[in-house]
């Protein structure tokens, strides 16, 4: 018999997007060099994301990209999964874990524009895309005049609508074009302060069962510590506002000398109204931290701005 046939397999869950089939490639590369015993098998699920072309908000959002995977996972039909966490609703499907977070990207979003231009040389009534509720009310916080457009699809898709749509500007995330050698599309990179991430946004999560030592052993080599802390600080965050896809809910989260900073915001739709604060403590209390931070804006008026957005969804 030969080697090959000996090894232990593995099937590994992933969207066919361009994008989640790098990062799938990525952690499959990864675990067969770390492992050469083992051998890891793509398997590629269309998901509810996949098959609609309107703004994720508008069906429900979190969840969307992830629960045909995760049913494929309880069912035995995958063995792990790697999602963007920036997918992950806030609660994880009984049966199933986050195993192993790989050390987290550039969590920035960035502005892709016309002619190469910067956030500051936007022209007044400028049209920018974008198909996040979180991007729309940060960006019109900052300048009530934009137009925004609503954007829907990969980011090859994306990046084509800024002249198909006749756009000044799109934002993306940072991490996926970095990942796809695509950063000479980038004008600027749009700084926390200006433009706060999606909770998880930069980082994997790998999924697998409960119980399940076998794929346990096999990513532990994956995870990065601080981001592991960094996300759960967020998601925390995210699961004490009981947050989806239909309210502007950021966050970000920084390990630094032992000491982890989060940051996270609560907005109206319009931008009219945004609530933002800050925590930092020790980095063994990172949830801890998450549903501090929740509850202090909820107390400070996020409450009040997530029953109006909920009422109206």
């Amino acid at each position: 018999m030969s080697r090959a046939h000996r090894k232990e397999k593995f099937r590994l869950g992933t969207r066919a997007s361009l994008l989640a089939l790098h990062q799938a490639n990525w952690v499959k590369s990864q675990l067969e060099e770390q492992h050469p015993e083992v051998e890891v098998t793509l398997v590629h699920i269309k998901t509810a994301g996949d098959k609609i072309d309107i703004p994720l908000f508008q069906v429900g959002g979190k969840g969307l990209f992830v629960k045909e995977i995760e049913n494929a996972l309880l069912r035995g039909e995958v063995d792990l999964a790697v999602h963007s966490a920036k997918d992950l609703p806030a609660i994880i499907p009984e049966g199933l874990m986050l195993m192993a977070f790989p050390q987290r990207e550039d969590p920035r979003d960035v502005l892709i524009s016309k002619d190469g231009r910067k956030w500051s040389d936007l022209p007044p009534k400028g049209k920018v895309g974008t198909g996040s509720l979180r991007r729309r009310a940060q960006l019109l916080h900052l300048r009530p005049d934009l137009e925004i457009v609503s954007l829907r699809g990969n980011l090859d898709t994306r990046i084509k609508k800024l002249s198909s749509l006749n756009l000044d500007a799109i934002v993306l995330a940072s991490a996926g074009l970095h990942r796809l050698g695509w950063e000479d599309h980038i004008s600027e990179f749009l700084e926390p302060e200006v433009m706060l991430p999606a909770i998880g946004q930069g980082a994997l999560a790998i999924e697998g069962r409960e119980g399940d030592e076998r794929v346990s052993r096999l990513v532990a080599s994956l995870n990065h510590c601080p981001t592991q802390a960094s996300i759960h600080a967020e998601r925390a965050f995210l699961k004490r506002l009981e947050g989806g896809c239909q309210v502007p809910i950021a966050g970000l989260a920084r390990v630094e000398s032992e000491k982890l900073n989060l940051t996270g915001l609560v907005a109206g739709v319009d931008g009219q109204k945004l609530i933002k604060g800050k925590v930092e403590g020790p980095l063994a209390k990172s949830e801890d931290l998450g549903k501090q931070l929740a509850e202090e804006l909820l107390e400070r008026g996020a409450a009040d701005i997530l029953r109006e957005a909920y009422k109206k969804g």
